[in-house]
This record gives structure tokens, C-alpha cells and sequence, in this order.
């Protein structure tokens, strides 16, 4: 009969999610984690497997708890407010937290040792599928006439991530959401327009 674990698993990933986005995947020690989850590190190690694993589980929470505004923007009807959507969702969270500013995929692994590089390889995976995400959504835009004709949906997609980033290394720094919504402002000042819609028919 196995022996009953005595914490709680979700809690126990809760903290550890909040000490990677607070120190990223190298800044945090496993006396960081354990001493957040309040478990020992065989414990840790029973219940998640090694630090790169949990630091996967942590990852996939976070998109889950917290990312939930990247599959939201990406129904609406206008590529501006896909765009609208997701930048001002990017400032609303990169500054929620004060104790854990800036975005876990960003603050994740910047720059890191040989070591860190597979998880390096799952951050910018998944920065790829939200870039393509969106590139897909901004080519129906184009195609609809949302975008004109001179658009590159590729460009744009890239534009809008690296704002998003640009706002979350920001929030990192201690820049206030009030600042950041005015980065999001800029970006949209200059969002190309398509058709106007027909209004003379009828």
C-alpha cells in the first residue's frame, strides 16, 4: 500500500509556479521550491519528478490559469481587436502580481547554461505556436478585407509579440500599468485598417 503523500499537489505547484515566474527557471533553487511548497525535497521529487519537470508542470498551469486571453483574442471579429486583446491582457497580467511581475514565459529562461537549454527550447516552442496562432488569424483577417491588401500578416504577428514581450520585460522593471497601457495605445495608434464596411447598400 502506497504511502499517502501529506501536502497538497495543487497548492505544492501554485507555489512553485510563483517562485519560477518570480526568479525564472535557473534563479530558483530547489530550497526556493521546497521551502514555498512547505514539503522536503524528496517529496517534491516523489510527486513531480526532477526540477525540469516541475518547472513543465508550472508552465502548463500558468498557460492554463493565466493565458486564457491569447484563445479569447483570437475570436473576435477584427484583427485590431485580436491585437487590442492581447496587449492589454499582456499589461493587465504582467503587472497583477507585484511580488511576481512580468510574464513565466519571458522571465522563464532569458539567457541560461547549457543545462537550462531544453527548457529554453519548450519557452520558445510555445512562443512559436502563439506566434502562428496569430499569424493564421491576421491571414483570415486579409483575406476577409479586416487587413488591406499591402498587410504582411507574418510581420504583424511578430510586431504584436514583440510588444507583448517589450511589455513584459517592462512590467519586470517596475513599470507601472499605467505606463504599459500607453505602449499598448502606441502599437494600436498604427494598426493598418481595411475595408470600411459597405453602408450604402440596402
Amino acid at each position: 500500500m502506497g504511502r499517502r503523500r501529506e501536502f497538497d499537489i495543487e497548492q505544492a505547484l501554485d507555489a512553485a509556479l510563483c517562485v519560477f515566474w518570480r526568479k525564472g527557471y535557473e534563479g530558483a533553487s530547489y530550497a526556493d521550491l521546497t521551502a514555498a511548497a512547505g514539503v522536503e525535497r524528496p517529496a517534491l521529487y516523489s510527486a513531480f519528478g526532477n526540477k525540469e519537470e516541475l518547472f513543465r508542470k508550472a508552465l502548463q498551469r500558468y498557460y492554463k490559469r493565466f493565458l486564457h486571453y491569447m484563445p479569447e483574442a483570437l475570436t473576435l471579429p477584427t484583427a485590431r481587436e485580436v491585437a487590442a486583446h492581447i496587449l492589454y491582457g499582456a499589461v493587465d497580467l504582467n503587472t497583477r502580481f507585484d511580488d511576481h511581475r512580468g510574464c513565466l514565459y519571458i522571465n522563464g529562461v532569458l539567457a541560461g547554461s547549457d543545462e537550462a537549454e531544453p527548457v529554453r527550447q519548450v519557452l520558445i516552442q510555445g512562443r512559436a505556436i502563439a506566434e502562428r496562432e496569430i499569424r493564421e488569424r491576421f491571414e483570415r483577417a486579409k483575406a476577409e478585407g479586416d487587413l488591406p491588401e499591402t498587410a504582411k500578416p507574418d510581420a504583424l504577428a511578430a510586431f504584436l509579440m514583440a510588444v507583448t514581450h517589450g511589455i513584459a520585460v517592462q512590467a519586470k522593471a517596475g513599470f507601472n500599468r499605467q505606463t504599459l497601457e500607453g505602449v499598448a495605445e502606441q502599437a494600436l495608434a498604427s494598426w493598418p485598417q481595411g475595408r470600411s464596411p459597405d453602408t450604402s447598400a440596402g
